[in-house]
């Protein structure tokens, strides 16, 4: 029989409080804000995501818009093919910081009942997206 020494391991090497950059997922598609959302839709589907980050012309992440959001107003009795991706936006947000912990970003996902937030940094660009596990 051998002998293994088990040796603790330190308090630096594990993170105690896990933040939105250590779980995040690739930004993904980034799509500006003046598309259309027949396009939008086109480009989803050939992406194969089930969201997409919106931008403004600077190139600053305005939020996020989900399939289910936009075959919602594709469905929807004003629906023209006009409509772009900014006209169903609204306000920016919400986004999330990639040093913010999980549990804070976690609360605010489920107080705002959202499955996915944008993750961006001090200037406002994409860096990734945090989704909640199903």
């Amino acid at each position: 029989m051998t002998l293994v020494q088990m040796q603790p391991r330190s308090a630096s090497a594990t993170p105690v409080h896990k933040t939105v950059a250590d779980a995040m997922d690739t930004a993904g598609p980034q799509v500006c804000d003046d598309m259309t959302v027949e396009v939008a839709l086109s480009v989803m589907a050939s992406a194969r995501v089930g969201h997409l980050l919106i931008c403004d012309n600077d190139g600053l992440c305005t939020g996020l818009v989900t399939q289910a959001q936009l075959t919602a107003v594709h469905d929807s009795s004003v629906y023209t093919d006009r409509v772009q991706l900014r006209d169903i936006l609204g306000d920016r947000g919400p986004f999330t910081s990639p040093v913010t912990t999980m549990a804070e970003a976690e609360h605010a996902m489920r107080y705002r009942r959202v499955d996915a937030l944008p993750v961006v940094d001090e200037q406002g660009s994409a860096l990734g997206v945090l989704a909640l596990a199903r």
